[in-house]
């Protein structure tokens, strides 16, 4: 005997999981913009409440008018028809003056004739239907009618006694609702007033949030603000004064720690100016060597300390040229005795703080100098992102290791030291300055077999 495994967890996992799956759809397809999303948010309702009344109006209002006109006219043609059985044969001129000026019908009646073979009904065409069902049910002879021909009139033919057919053309509104479009006209009409309206006034209201997300892009890219100021409704202006007054304390953390270490450093250097003074006083001595070389240690580290601090923050933003940049690094491969092959694809001309970028590359490329004897720089500038990729056949870094080789001070004593002064800066050094331009810099296994660093920044 078979047995069904009813498992409702599975039903449930499945359904969640398209859900899922139609939600991600649906959310790829939809605009990522918020102007775009509010204006889905105005027009969408709008559409479904015209679509709705518009289709109530149709359903009740035009087929009840046109059903009620078509009554009246099928009406008026069954009493042309009791004339034509009460008048004498082939004496129908009266009939047919009344029928014209008073019925507003243009007959004829032909004494011997057949009904044409019925023609194909038309497709969404509600008089031909109504106007058949009013025939059929108040004068229920033989007829036939055409709709399409002409499209200012309507033809019916009648046949009456078996022998005579009666020929009646009414205009086309006489039976059916033709002024149906005005109230299309003005729906849309209005639709349209209104939906400008909200245009209009959707792009007043979002452009003071596109402009504070401007504001806080460039902030994080490390560019200068200088003319933004809040506007729009209240919460806006509330997020563009948290915006200021977060900037203002982030600029001046800086200027405290700048203007601190400054002095740190210039303290520091008297000492260190005194230390090499009374060195070089004490004469050429080889148990001095080492002194002196801690001295250099200390310079080293100070320097490279304040670098990292600094950040480059007080560099403004201007234009340099990748190809210039490949050239300088190829010229201190030389001195290395490093082959060094370069690629750049895209816009030449980039937007960064030329100094704190270059030394960017220059830090990771010194790295594969120094412990590769293969380097190959590849930088692509596309229209949102440039990504410069540095590969290595050295010994590459431990996967466990990448996250921890940029913090500070962090030194590597495994596979490759990545400071040039050996005070571990290197790379936190690169990654400061990286994300100041609003990117960042990761590291990977390269082809060559070494390491791969890529620099990854918005263009």
């Amino acid at each position: 005997m078979a047995s069904f495994d009813f498992r409702p967890r599975d039903w449930l996992r499945a359904g969640d999981s398209s859900w899922k799956r139609a939600t991600r759809w649906l959310r790829r397809r939809l605009p990522m913009g918020l102007y775009a999303r509010s204006l889905l948010i105005v027009i969408i309702p709008m559409v479904l409440l015209q679509s709705v009344v518009a289709f109530v109006f149709m359903e009740r209002h035009w087929q009840l008018v046109t059903q009620r006109l078509s009554a009246a006219v099928t009406s008026d043609i069954a009493a042309i028809i009791d004339l034509i059985n009460a008048a004498p044969k082939e004496d129908y001129d009266d009939i047919v003056r009344i029928a014209r000026d008073r019925l507003n019908l243009s007959i004829s009646v032909e004494p011997d004739g057949e009904l044409p073979p019925p023609r194909p009904k038309p497709f969404f065409e509600i008089l031909d239907q109504i106007l058949s069902e009013e025939i059929s049910r108040q004068i229920r002879l033989p007829f036939w009618i055409d709709t399409v021909g002409n499209s200012n009139l309507v033809e019916i033919r009648i046949k009456i006694d078996g022998e005579r057919i009666l020929r009646v053309y009414a205009r086309r509104n006489q039976a059916y609702a033709s002024n149906t479009h005005i109230f299309i006209v003005w729906m849309v009409g209005a639709s349209l007033v209104l939906l400008t309206i909200a245009v209009l006034f959707l792009r007043g209201q979002i452009r003071p949030i596109l402009t504070l997300a401007k504001a806080a892009e460039s902030f994080g890219k490390g560019q200068k603000i200088d003319s933004f100021s809040p506007r729009g409704a209240e919460e806006v202006r509330r997020a563009g004064l948290a915006f200021i007054q977060m900037r203002e304390r982030i600029e001046r953390q800086i200027e405290q720690r700048t203007a601190m270490l400054t002095g740190v450093s210039h303290d520091l250097r008297t000492i260190l100016t005194r230390f090499k003074l009374q060195l070089a006083l004490a004469g050429n001595s080889p148990d001095l060597d080492n002194l002196n070389q801690d001295v250099e240690d200390m310079q080293s580290m100070l320097e490279g300390y304040l670098a990292f601090a600094r950040g480059e923050a007080e560099e403004d933003l201007g234009e340099l040229r990748l190809n210039d940049l490949m050239i300088r690094l190829q010229a201190e491969a030389e001195l290395h005795g490093k082959v060094l092959t370069t690629a750049v694809e895209g816009d030449d001309l980039i937007r960064v703080r030329p100094n704190a970028f270059t030394r960017l590359v220059a830090n990771l490329a010194s790295n594969a100098y120094r412990y590769a004897n293969t380097v190959h720089i590849d930088a692509r500038h596309g229209g949102k992102w440039l990504t410069i990729t540095v590969d290595d056949d050295g010994p590459g870094i431990p996967e466990r290791s990448r996250d921890d080789v940029f913090k500070p001070f962090f030194r590597l004593d495994e596979a490759r030291n990545l400071d040039s002064s050996g005070t571990g800066l290197g790379l936190a050094i690169a990654r400061d300055i990286a994300r100041s331009h609003g990117g960042n810099v990761t590291l990977s296994d390269s082809p060559l077999g070494g390491l791969r660093a890529v620099i990854r920044v918005p263009a």
